[in-house]
């Protein structure tokens, strides 16, 4: 008995002892982050909105970025798009003029605009770009938004563009502002069709003057009328055709900002997400017979919590928390919070107040906005590109942000510990994603209003694994946008991602599918189904590698039109 409570006395002690010891210290986890890396080469472009003391409505949207590999050697290249003189709306000297910069593989990159032939001198005020490969020719082609006359340049293969807009079939009608685009395959015929998001009518002819006080501002978008977005079915050979209202697509007057692209119901189907400035956003369900239905209402994506239409701006989707249904994500302007759409199946839910994105966004004015994982741990991340309204004389800078998903759950601003160059204040706009040095690690490049872009290249830093798929189309577009990779890992995690290449606001990002693996080196299983029904299955694969996958054919199949 005696032993008995000495040996209860000794446990208790250990106990006590265990409690009070301090526990071993930890490494903490290393957090990549981005550096600024523009300043490495002679960047004439600055996102010129043509303020110059008169306020005209189109200047706050300005900067579009394409990033794509334009000449096929492997290394993304990057595009930016540019405003315009007003009230004339020309591009009256060079520092208005578009650009494309090829990289060069060193971390720079090399001014080759004017012999690609796409400064767009005469395209006046440009807003965003849509990259896609409309004729599969294995070259990618630029589609430009203006608010003069819509632009298609088709890549000659030889590191020179054609303007063949005239030719194929895709004139506006005047003074229509057009904002955004994405090329995806609404129809399965294996051609890319091409979506534009307009914004109004507007021409500096029909400007309102508004004030606040005595001091000029820009005036509420509600003062201009609603338009529709519109559809153009690719024909082949060049030719396209405007289906805006047989289609559906017209049925919906708003003013179009961002698109994204996805299956959201899973029947094999592209439908179209658009968000809209001061209206409700939409939702095109496609029905599988060269129709859309409008469901934004029913499906629970049109308005907030609060049934509120906000400022919505950029958007993406995404499955954020990976259980293989395609999310959304939108942003607004200050005050309004922003929004994440949980895909649950025949609709979608809320979810911005219990992921934490209600409380973290409303001091900041989202413009281009995407998922990324930046940090490779196999969970959707979300960036914002931020900046108020150009108010000269007012500090109504920002610094961008991104937001850390932790598992699916909830997300924490991780911003300030993106480094100081990602943390410069500005008036943010356009925003594409891709992985400029071929590392595994998607970085960031950004537009600020009268001021050079930011090229953010990742510190790809914390050890993580990762794969980048660049799949190629054959019975498919040959872009394959739209095809749905499933990836389970050695331990069975099971990722999901898709090629996207509608990202944000006025941009068009990478198109390969990134994935991060976390502490994963191999990946047990990969599942991709193709655009137009083909599914396909890889088995042990290495990670960290650039994987190209090429859609098998059969003799039912054939190549995909041109």
């Amino acid at each position: 008995m005696h032993l008995s409570w000495m040996l209860r006395c000794w446990l208790i002690f250990l106990a006590a002892s265990t409690r009070l010891a301090p526990l071993p210290a930890q490494a903490p986890v290393k957090q990549p982050h981005f550096v600024n890396i523009a300043p490495r080469s002679k960047i004439a472009y600055v996102t010129k909105n043509g303020f110059d003391g008169h306020m005209y409505f189109p200047q706050t949207m300005c900067g579009g970025v394409a990033i794509f590999d334009f000449d096929n050697d492997g290394k993304m290249d990057i595009f930016f798009t540019n405003g315009a003189h007003f009230p004339d709306l020309t591009k009256t000297d060079s520092s208005y003029y578009n650009r494309l910069y090829r990289n060069r593989g060193d971390g720079a990159f090399q001014d080759v605009t004017e012999k690609a032939g796409l400064t767009g001198a005469k395209l006046g005020f440009s807003f965003g770009v849509a990259i896609g490969d409309y004729d599969n020719d294995g070259y990618e082609d630029v589609f430009i938004a203006n608010a003069g006359a819509n632009t298609l340049y088709h890549n000659n293969g030889d590191g020179t563009f054609t303007d063949v807009t005239a030719q194929a079939g895709l004139a506006k009608p005047a003074g229509l502002l057009s904002v955004g685009a994405a090329w995806f395959d609404y129809d399965n015929d294996g051609l890319l069709d091409l979506l534009v998001t307009n914004y109004t009518y507007w021409t500096p002819a029909t400007d309102i003057h508004c004030s606040m006080g005595s001091d000029p501002v820009y005036c509420s978008p509600r003062r201009y009328p609603n338009v529709s977005s519109s559809l153009y079915r690719n024909l082949g050979n060049g030719k396209f055709q405007q289906v805006t209202l047989p289609s559906g697509i017209g049925s919906a007057l708003g003013k179009g900002m961002g698109i994204s692209i996805a299956d959201f119901n899973g029947d094999g189907w592209q439908d179209v997400f658009v968000s809209n400035d001061t209206e409700r956003n939409f939702l095109f369900i496609n029905k599988g017979d060269s129709t859309f239905e409008e469901k934004g209402v029913q499906m629970g994506v049109a308005y907030d919590d609060d049934g509120n239409a906000n400022s919505s701006m950029g958007s993406d989707a995404s499955d954020y928390d990976n259980d293989g249904r395609v999310d959304i994500f939108y942003n607004n302007l200050k005050s309004e919070g922003w929004g994440l759409l949980q895909n649950q199946g025949d609709s979608f839910g809320y979810v911005s107040n219990s992921t934490g994105i209600l409380k973290l966004s409303p001091g900041f004015s989202g413009w281009s906005a995407g998922f990324t994982d930046y940090n490779n741990d196999g969970w959707q991340d979300i960036f914002s590109a931020n900046g108020h309204f150009d108010y000269p004389g007012r500090d109504t800078t920002q610094h961008d942000t991104l937001f850390e998903n932790q598992q699916g759950h909830r997300f924490v601003d991780v911003s300030e510990a993106m480094g100081k160059d990602f943390m410069h204040r500005g008036y943010q706009r356009g925003a594409a994603f891709g992985d400029l040095n071929n590392d595994g690690f998607p970085d960031i490049v950004v537009t600020s209003l009268n001021e050079p872009p930011r090229i953010l290249i990742n510190s790809a830093d914390n050890g993580n694994h990762w794969l980048v798929l660049n799949l190629i189309g054959t019975y498919s577009a040959r872009d394959a946008i739209g095809a749905s990779v499933r990836l389970t890992t050695q331990s069975g995690r099971v990722l999901y991602n898709r090629v996207s290449v509608s990202v944000g606001l006025m941009s068009s990002s990478d198109k390969r599918v990134h994935f991060g693996l976390g502490g994963e080196s191999s990946i047990k299983s990969i599942q991709i189904t193709w655009p137009r029904g083909t599914i396909q299955e890889l088995h042990d694969i290495k990670a960290d590698q650039i994987l190209t996958v090429r859609e098998p054919q059969n003799e039912k199949h054939g190549e995909a039109g041109k």
